[in-house]
């Protein structure tokens, strides 16, 4: 692949990946414009609607999937950078 269209994916990797946390973020904005206070204590689990706790789980999803990615990303360059010193 040329350099231009492994850069271009990146970014467009880099930018998916900001809007799902920017929509996810949006989304939990719903709990605290309809927080009730009889329903338990705020961010408490017993006080979330299924639809914060979908989106929270959701949330620590996307961020572990995140740091795999980085982790992965990480030992491919270092394995790379390894393997231009050995040659």
């Amino acid at each position: 692949m040329s350099k231009l269209k492994v850069i271009l994916i990146t970014v467009m990797l880099f930018v998916i990946d900001l809007f799902v946390y920017f929509a996810l973020g949006i989304a939990l904005m719903d709990y605290d414009d309809n927080y009730d206070e009889s329903k338990g204590e705020y961010w408490s689990w017993n006080s979330l609607t299924l639809f914060d706790k979908t989106i929270i789980v959701t949330l620590n999803i996307w961020s572990i999937l995140n740091v795999i990615a980085v982790v992965f990303l990480l030992y491919k360059g270092y394995k790379k950078m390894r393997y231009k010193s050995v040659v």
